[in-house]
């Protein structure tokens, strides 16, 4: 089976990569084509840098999903039977101040793909979207019913990319499944997202920035999903899930932000004292929360569902890989 991943060098794209030659759930005979434009978020080659036998099973191509020429040739050359589109301008805070990039790659880009997909013998594109697409929510979870109401450039543009997806789907009958996750953490993921920033600033015995201040601490409410658990979910929706559906990938650990960073500075043995309060962002979702029962009915289990443990290993991972991170900064 040939598989095209987009922006497979970024975090979620790399470990799913890592997942498909690496996993024993993963029973087929693969081989990875890795089309990336290696962006800043991807500048550390992840691919490289992983422990994976990739001889003649894995081929990298560096380009970008908004060049259509390029795109046409690479499905073309390389006849994928499966599509996963990872590749996104994911940083809430860039979107703000700069938007354009976000259209281009997460709509424009995407996009080519459903078009050049369509002309070639596919069994079934995966779109990667979020849970951002709903905006937020004071009780209960969204379904993937729900309405779309989101609240920033980034969030906006992944909202229009499903939207389009699902016309093709309708119009054409493009054979695309939409995952929607909720917030991942794991290794390789770029220090600017709050995990990996907060870990990476507090072993250089840095502050970490917070938003809210010390009387009225972040209230905001995230739920933490592991990222190998959302990758073998991504895997499974695509051999289990019904083309033309979508499908929510939650965490079930949903946390504020302050108990997360809480936890951060427990493990670092250190108090609140390391804490920056900073102001909220524009257009600031206060709690994203997505229901899985979806997928739950499908017959997907977690294997990494507990953050306390998890957060552990996670911060080792970065205290043994400073020669990764310490250069992306």
């Amino acid at each position: 089976m040939k598989i095209l991943v987009t922006g497979g060098e970024g975090f979620i794209g790399s470990n799913f990569i890592k997942y498909l030659l690496t996993d024993s759930e993963v029973k087929q005979n693969i081989q990875v084509i890795n089309l990336d434009k290696q962006t800043y978020a991807a500048r550390g080659k992840n691919i490289n840098y992983m422990d994976i036998d990739k001889e003649g099973k894995y081929k990298f191509i560096k380009g970008d999903i908004t060049d259509k020429n390029l795109v046409g040739k690479v499905f073309s050359e390389s006849k994928p039977d499966l599509v996963f589109n990872f590749a996104a301008e994911s940083h809430v805070d860039k979107s703000i101040e700069k938007s354009e990039d976000f259209i281009k790659t997460n709509i424009i880009g995407a996009t080519n793909l459903f078009d050049i997909t369509r002309k070639f013998n596919v069994s079934k594109i995966i779109q990667i979207s979020t849970d951002e697409v709903y905006g937020s929510i004071k009780k209960g979870s969204f379904k993937e019913n729900s309405k779309l109401n989101p609240s920033n450039p980034y969030s906006s543009s992944k909202a229009s990319t499903d939207l389009i997806g699902l016309s093709y789907f309708n119009t054409y009958k493009l054979p695309i499944i939409i995952t929607r996750s909720a917030n991942n953490y794991g290794s390789y993921q770029f220090p600017e997202k709050l995990i990996p920033l907060f870990i990476t600033n507090l072993i250089e015995g840095k502050k970490v920035p917070l938003m809210g201040d010390k009387k009225n601490p972040s209230l905001n409410v995230r739920d933490w999903l592991h990222v190998e658990d959302n990758c073998r979910a991504i895997w499974f929706i695509s051999q289990n899930g019904k083309e033309g559906e979508i499908y929510n990938v939650s965490g079930e650990n949903e946390k504020t932000n302050m108990e997360l960073t809480e936890l951060l500075l427990e493990n670092f043995e250190v108090g609140k004292e390391r804490v920056e309060y900073i102001s909220h962002r524009l257009g600031h979702d206060f709690r994203y929360s997505i229901s899985n029962n979806k997928l739950k009915k499908l017959g997907f289990e977690y294997k990494h569902k507990n953050l306390d443990f998890e957060i552990k290993k996670v911060i080792d991972w970065y205290k043994k890989n400073k020669d990764w991170w310490s250069l992306l900064k």
